[in-house]
């Protein structure tokens, strides 16, 4: 089995990430570096991170985005796997994206594909309306075929990833990439998932706000695809 790196940005997620790496124990099979990304050296994950074998990145520039930007750059296999600290992720899934970037650049995982698992147990009625607006708008207006376009639950071919050059440091980078993916004609396919109920802490999106600027973003790539 081919060995990935997995990608953990975390904001002071102390409740939920000593489970989350407790439970990574059981995929050393797939997973042969785990790195916890922080904004801030005094972050509550650090102390539990530093319990168990993985590499802690303080990041230069704050924000989501940069977060895994930060983490992609000291990814030391062929792929990496953006991984939440939250305990929202299944690893049960990693086997399954690997096996499909045997033909595809980038795996995004999808909570709405239909499929044998799929659906979500942490979105609640406004998150999920506007991740189905959001998905319908990129597939339709800009021509991207992925059913969830805000889940950040992909795998991506590290030296691709970094060759994209992304730049969006908070949550609109999940438009930015796929969007680049295909201006680059990087080869892409989605997987059917469940997503759990995180555990602890809460939500670092803030719905109206990122929203307004997911749909700026989702315009701006409009004039940036027909360049």
């Amino acid at each position: 089995m081919r060995k990935i790196s997995l990608i953990v940005p975390s904001k002071n997620e102390k409740e939920s990430l000593s489970p989350v790496l407790e439970e990574l124990k059981k995929y050393k099979n797939i997973v042969g570096e785990v790195i916890i990304v922080v904004d801030d050296v005094k972050d509550n994950s650090i102390p539990i991170a530093k319990n168990f074998d993985c590499q802690i990145i303080i990041q230069k520039s704050r924000g989501f985005g940069a977060a895994i930007v930060e983490g992609f750059k000291n990814a030391k296999y062929e792929f990496g796997c953006i991984f939440n600290a939250d305990y929202s992720m299944d690893p049960k899934y990693l086997n399954d994206l690997t096996l499909i970037s045997e033909n595809a650049d980038f795996v995004f995982g999808s909570r709405y594909t239909v499929g044998n698992e799929s659906g979500s147990n942490d979105d609640d009625f406004i998150t999920f309306i506007g991740n189905r607006f959001f998905s319908f708008m990129t597939n339709k207006v800009l021509g991207i075929k992925l059913n969830d376009i805000l889940y950040t639950y992909v795998l991506c071919n590290v030296k691709k990833f970094n060759q994209l050059e992304l730049k969006n440091h908070d949550f609109t980078w999940c438009i930015e990439l796929p969007v680049k993916v295909k201006k680059n004609k990087f080869s892409y396919n989605e997987l059917s998932m469940k997503e759990r109920k995180r555990f602890g802490g809460k939500k670092k999106v803030k719905v109206f706000k990122d929203g307004f600027l997911i749909l700026i973003e989702i315009l701006k790539s409009i004039r940036y695809l027909l360049k």
